[in-house]
């Protein structure tokens, strides 16, 4: 339990309320004989001018991201169209994380999210079926203040969209916690003085969430 009264907290999406891209990712790679985790590699390189930056800040087209990311997986030693990436995106959704963000709304506690997102696929979530497209959108609906890479213009790390939602939700950082799968992502949240939780699973994710709320999520 964390000594500030919570009024907030600000979810990150995918590897969040979905399986991991990372997941995805591996499994492509182990298909077509890939270094494991080459394709988190070249996103790794010049993390702030790559391809997939430029992307998620909508500053490129899909067709440039497939050729700037291919050049960028060439020059690391294979090839890796970027249109083949892109699929891999959109997880499955986890029922027991939409289960605590809807607790969290019952305890009237504002409830936020700041997703890395590109256009592709359907919807914020960059769903890969229309079925998941509608899942994804109905959790999206839950949500006070929801911003987007691809529409604010700014990326995670970036201090600037932590900040952008902090305004937005009208709430104090240290009344926030911020949960994201990444943990480059979580060092600007606490930066400002939010709670910032590190997801590496479902079970520690909820287990960690309770703690710091104070009350039950999932039944």
């Amino acid at each position: 339990m964390v000594e500030t009264k919570i009024e907030a907290v600000i979810w990150d999406f995918g590897g969040v309320f979905t399986t991991s891209p990372f997941e995805a990712f591996n499994r492509y790679e182990k298909a077509r004989g890939l270094p494991h985790d080459f394709i988190r590699t070249v996103n790794a390189t010049r993390p702030d001018h790559n391809a997939w930056a430029l992307f998620e800040r909508a500053e490129i087209t899909t067709a440039d991201f497939d050729r700037l990311f291919r050049e960028e997986a060439l020059a690391l030693g294979h090839d890796v169209p970027g249109a083949d990436v892109l699929p891999l995106l959109s997880g499955d959704v986890r029922p027991k994380v939409v289960a605590a963000l809807k607790a969290c709304k019952a305890r009237g506690l504002k409830v936020g999210c700041i997703t890395n997102n590109v256009k592709t696929g359907s919807g914020a979530g960059m769903a890969s079926s229309m079925e998941k497209a509608a899942v994804v959108a109905d959790i999206m609906a839950q949500f006070d203040v929801l911003i987007e890479s691809s529409k604010a213009g700014v990326r995670k790390p970036d201090p600037r969209i932590y900040q952008m939602m902090i305004d937005a939700i009208g709430i104090p950082a240290s009344a926030c916690i911020y949960l994201d799968d990444l943990g480059i992502n979580c060092k600007p949240a606490a930066a400002l003085g939010m709670h910032a939780i590190k997801v590496s699973g479902e079970a520690q994710l909820l287990a960690d969430l309770e703690r710091a709320v104070g009350f039950g999520l999932v039944a």
